[in-house]
């Protein structure tokens, strides 16, 4: 019987051998940037609702850049939002020094329209 070569390279894949078996050695992309809350988020999102996409972005390796992209692209969704709410309702520096409480209530009611404005927008798409 012929000896087979231990690594073999066919169709832009390596392969090495494993028992009377070629397996493909398969590696991802590296991402550096983490996913961070939004991308957490449409990742259950993705698995529980769109299987058939999720399968198909972690097998081609997109998955992570994917994620993380939205996830700085929300963000940045998000402050731009809030920081034009803030200016239409007049929560000012202004508000702040005079009345803390009603500046931070107003600040948290705003943040928490914003955000959902960002998940119906951006993550549960």
């Amino acid at each position: 019987m012929e000896k087979l070569p231990k690594y073999t390279h066919e169709n832009g894949i390596n392969y090495v051998l494993v028992g009377d078996y070629y397996i493909p050695m398969l590696t991802l992309p590296e991402e550096n940037r983490p996913i961070g809350r939004w991308g957490r988020m449409h990742q259950k999102y993705l698995k529980e609702n769109r299987p058939g996409y999720y399968s198909s972005l972690l097998l081609t390796g997109k998955l992570w850049t994917y994620l993380a992209d939205l996830d700085e692209h929300a963000q940045e969704r998000l402050d731009r939002i809030a920081e034009q709410m803030q200016a239409a309702e007049g929560v000012t520096e202004e508000l702040k020094a005079n009345d803390q409480l009603e500046w931070v209530r107003r600040c948290n009611s705003i943040r928490s329209r914003a955000e959902e404005i960002v998940r119906a927008e951006l993550i549960y798409v």
